[in-house]
């Protein structure tokens, strides 16, 4: 038995111990595995539960339906809104405190609802180490289950995970919520998400893989991964992606010539 079948199959025996899960549940690739072991462990008992809001992409949303269905999973969709909460608005450097702590207190009301005691999220042993992470600490005070974490589960075996388990999404890119997209200190408003959220669209449709639109009050900045920069730059793409973002209320249109990076405009919160 390899180190990550051992860690695989701990997890699982550990879900196993509890009589229901709820899954915070994105689609992305970490929850998609924490998804996939408790439906293993607990099987009609394990329920994914995903939070719609301004700030998850239409996209993501129907990518969280499918690969729940992948999993054979219950699926539950839960509404409500960031931008109720002042703090959340003001976007400063907990942000993602202030969303975690919105978006896991559905997750908990939800469970308590359907008689569920467990809670768990989708960190993995990597996501301490990574930079400014102000939504871990809403993770500990709720007190939501890390499975991932308490196993020292990585995020390259976290994919080896879902490639066992047969996921779609096991080379998934990472995907924050839309307001990363928006400057620490710029007010996060639905219409800036909106249009990032449109200008992530046309750009997905041009078949770029990693990328992101960052909204600079107005003034569109374009990262795209390193490997994509020379499509980026082809005078047809430019023209149209121009066109398209300056119809979708942006002043100016910019490529980043350095290229995807993540929390380009806040501490390192992606």
């Amino acid at each position: 038995m390899t180190s990550v079948e051992a860690k695989l199959e701990a997890a699982r025996e550990d879900l196993a111990g509890h009589d229901g899960v709820l899954v915070a549940f994105s689609g992305g690739v970490d929850s998609s595995v924490v998804a996939a072991l408790a439906h293993d462990a607990v099987g009609e008992d394990a329920v994914a539960c995903t939070a719609r809001s301004e700030t998850l992409p239409e996209a993501e949303l129907e990518d969280a339906r499918r690969v729940a269905g992948e999993i054979g999973i219950r699926h539950e969709i839960v509404s409500f809104s960031e931008l109720e909460s002042e703090a959340f608005v003001a976007n400063d450097d907990d942000r993602c405190y202030h969303c975690r702590t919105m978006r896991l207190g559905e997750m908990i009301e939800t469970a308590r609802d359907l008689g569920i005691e467990t809670v768990c999220d989708g960190t993995n042993a990597d996501d301490p180490g990574a930079g400014h992470r102000p939504g871990l600490q809403a993770v500990d005070e709720l007190e939501v289950y890390s499975p991932l974490l308490a196993h020292d589960v990585s995020k390259a075996e976290v994919r080896e995970i879902a490639a066992h388990y047969g996921l779609s999404v096991a080379d998934k890119p990472s995907m924050a919520c839309l307001s990363s997209r928006i400057p620490t200190g710029l007010e996060v408003t639905d219409e800036r998400l909106t249009r990032v959220e449109r200008a992530e669209a046309s750009l997905r449709q041009w078949g770029f893989d990693q990328f992101r639109v960052r909204d600079h009050d107005g003034l569109a900045r374009i990262e795209v991964a390193e490997d994509e920069l020379e499509r980026a730059l082809d005078p047809a793409f430019v023209e149209t992606v121009r066109e398209e973002l300056s119809r979708l209320g942006f002043d100016h249109v910019t490529l980043d010539l350095h290229g995807y990076r993540t929390g380009s405009v806040s501490p390192a919160s992606e």
